[in-house]
């Protein structure tokens, strides 16, 4: 099946209310182009210089996601153009992109990443952690980010039970926070989770976004960077 194929199918399995975003870390302009002829129009990447690569050469209507870990210090190469951080996981960082988004005369929509797996090697804040945030009058300050829902990865496992148990607790904390901190709030409406070995699981326990990658492109493309 094509690339373009892969895409229709997902489409055909889930809501159509879910955002697919198909994400083409190490794969070529080409290939990214096939997806975008099919019409979609949002994109992740997880690498900055290789997102700022690909911003430059392809259309300015892609809605780019930025979906790794994110440094600080490189926050002002993407701050310009990106769509919607998704992985977003300490006040610090909030900050500089407050700031930057501020430099660029931007809102920037963010994702606050939830430490939902049993690895320590996830980043992400803990409930408390993230309820602390919210309650902060450090963030309240910040007039230059959007905070418009929560991201979280599950432990990469073949046990699916467990994956489900990480995502339910995620939409459970989705909806606590959603009531005491964004009640009045209709942007706060993104549950990131599900990837595209668990992306069924993740929709199935509410998610509203998927970042697949692999059951679009086929196997990660080194070659083309």
């Amino acid at each position: 099946m094509s690339i373009l194929d892969n895409l229709k199918k997902i489409k055909t399995e889930l809501p159509s209310e879910v955002t697919i975003v198909p994400i083409s870390k190490t794969h070529s302009p080409e290939q990214i182009m096939e997806v975008y002829a099919g019409g979609n129009r949002v994109f992740g990447e997880n690498k900055v210089n290789e997102l700022v690569e690909k911003y430059e050469l392809l259309p300015k209507d892609i809605d780019w996601h930025f979906v790794g870990h994110l440094q600080r210090n490189k926050v002002k190469y993407i701050a310009p153009f990106v769509g919607l951080i998704h992985s977003v996981d300490s006040m610090r960082l909030l900050v500089e992109i407050n700031k930057m988004a501020k430099r660029n005369e931007r809102i920037i929509n963010c994702l606050l990443q939830v430490h939902i797996a049993e690895e320590d090697t996830k980043y992400g804040l803990s409930s408390d952690e993230l309820k602390q945030t919210l309650s902060s009058d450090a963030y309240k300050n910040l007039t230059h980010i959007k905070v418009v829902g929560l991201m979280g990865m599950a432990t990469f496992t073949d046990d699916m039970e467990q994956v489900r148990k990480e995502f339910r607790s995620l939409s459970v904390l989705f909806k606590d926070v959603k009531s005491n901190y964004f009640s009045n709030s209709n942007d706060f409406s993104i549950l990131s989770m599900g990837m595209s070995g668990d992306y069924g699981i993740a929709v199935e326990e509410g998610s509203t976004m998927v970042r697949v990658g692999s059951i679009i492109f086929g196997d990660r493309s080194y070659g083309n960077k």
